[in-house]
């Protein structure tokens, strides 16, 4: 082997390396992302989102991800309003979970779910959807119970 095509394959067979390591080939998805906004005292915060609108892709959500981008997340959309019960387990990055009614008022915040646990987390009630963002990102764009998401799913 030469020492070019040598120092090509170290170099492919870095990128593979980070790309693994670094949960990016877990995260790639064909679903497009779609706009979600959330409007809080602070103003609106629009997230990118992968929908999770089957039970396959809800039964996945994040798990086995290592990064997710901090202006990204997952809405999960169910087809009765009533109470859901998420857990972390598999989960690797710490999730804020945003409960959410069906006219698009948020209705319950978990900040920073403990990554792998298998304790239920409650909706504390009947919701329409749950929204999966970074941990700590409810907190910093200021999202409280009562504020409002846009998303199509959401009928106010």
């Amino acid at each position: 082997m030469s020492r070019r095509s040598w120092v090509s394959w170290v170099a492919i067979t870095l990128a593979a390396a980070f790309v693994w390591a670094t949960g990016l080939a877990s995260s790639a998805h064909a679903d497009p992302l779609e706009p979600l906004t959330l409007r809080t005292a602070t103003g609106e915060h629009t997230f990118s989102v992968e929908v999770a609108a089957t039970s396959a892709t809800r039964e996945r959500g994040l798990m086995y991800r290592r990064y997710m981008p901090m202006d990204r997340g997952m809405l999960f959309e169910f087809d009765r309003d009533e109470p859901v019960a998420f857990w972390m387990k598999n989960t690797f990055i710490p999730l804020d979970m945003v409960f959410i009614a069906r006219n698009g008022k948020v209705m319950r915040i978990v900040d920073r779910a403990e990554p792998m646990s298998e304790t239920a987390i409650p909706s504390g009630g009947p919701v329409a959807a749950v929204l999966e963002l970074n941990g700590g990102a409810a907190a910093q764009i200021g999202l409280k119970v009562g504020d409002m998401a846009r998303h199509p799913f959401f009928k106010p």
